[in-house]
This record gives structure tokens, sequence and C-alpha cells, in this order.
């Protein structure tokens, strides 16, 4: 199986760094609504795909503008949530990667499926801050449920140190700060 990890396109939390990142619930900018557009692009497609997607806003417009007209799978799931990187257990998570609520994902965004199989405090916490045992132990779970879909290729719509983390824990590499993805950057790899 290999997974596809994309980062969000630009956030409005992303615009006046330190200050912007105290903005709860940011959208994408309008130039994050042109590089999601760019998306299908570079990975057209179809309705046997399946996509996970944050429960930020900036991944759900991210994930709706790309699949935008295609009847893929679109999984909401806090697995896949904001994570630091690296972590810093005496850190607290910044405004703009809280978790939103499940009633406002499900009304905004009727056509996504919520997670069922994730722990109701992964939807209520998040992975931001978990000590990387923990999150080791979640991470190979959500890529054992991942492989029994069978499918040779999952799309991942997440954030620049989420897919670090993921990148690191399944490569085996020690990554930095540097090795994130830009907006809309994307990295292969194979599970």
């Amino acid at each position: 199986m290999e997974l596809v990890l994309i980062r969000h396109g630009q956030g409005e939390h992303t615009v006046d760094i330190p200050n912007s990142l105290q903005i709860k619930d940011p959208s994408l900018t309008a130039k994050g609504v042109k590089q999601a557009k760019l998306l299908r692009n570079t990975f057209p497609l179809t309705n046997k795909d399946i996509i996970y997607i944050s429960p930020t806003r900036r991944t759900l417009q991210t994930a709706f503008i790309w699949s935008e007209h295609v009847a893929c799978t679109k999984i909401v799931t806090p697995f896949v949530s904001p994570r630091m990187f690296p972590v810093l257990p005496s850190k607290s998570s910044l405004p703009c990667d809280y978790i939103i609520e499940l009633e406002i994902i499900k009304s905004d965004y009727p056509t996504f499926e919520i997670d069922r199989n994730a722990p109701l405090e992964l939807w209520k916490n998040g992975i931001n801050v978990m000590d990387e045992r923990k999150f080791k132990k979640i991470a190979e779970e959500f890529i054992a449920n991942s492989k029994l879909l069978q499918k040779e290729v999952i799309y991942i719509v997440s954030h620049d140190g989420t897919i670090t983390s993921y990148r690191q824990l399944i490569s085996g590499k020690i990554l930095t700060r540097r090795d994130f993805p830009r907006e809309t950057g994307w990295f292969q790899i194979n599970c």
C-alpha cells in the first residue's frame, strides 16, 4: 500500500505568523483555494479512491475542493489531525490546531464520512501533543486498519507536522522541520 500524504492549502493561520496562529478554525486563503484546485491535475481522483482527512477546516476545504464532482470515499479522522513536530510535551495546542466539532463537520461536509473506529479521546484531544510512544501505537493502528482496505493508494490530507511524524515513523529516518512539505506539497511512502 502506498500512502500519499498531502499538506492542506495555504490557511489563514499562516499569513501573519506568529499572530495568525491564534486564529481558531482557520479557513483556506484565496491562494489556498487555488492550490487545492491544482491537486485535481496532480492527483486526478476516481470514485474508487479513498481520502483520509484531518478534522480541521483547512484540510476539509482542501479535500472538498480537490474531490469536487468525484464520488470518492472521504473519511474524516483524528488519526491524521494536527501534530506538533517535534513534540514539546510542555506545550499545548495552538488555537489554529483545534479539531472542529463533529456536528460542524457533519453539517458543513455532509458527503464526508466520520471515522467511527477512532477512539472518542482522539476526537477530543487529537494527536498534537501526544507523547511519541502513544503516537507510535495510534499511528501503527491507523496504518494497519488502512491496509485492511486493500487499496494500492490511499490519500491523506493533513498537516506539515503530522505528515513528517508519519514519514519518520514509517521510514525509520530522523527528520526535522526542514523536511516539512510546502502548502499542498506531498510525499508518497510505501507501507
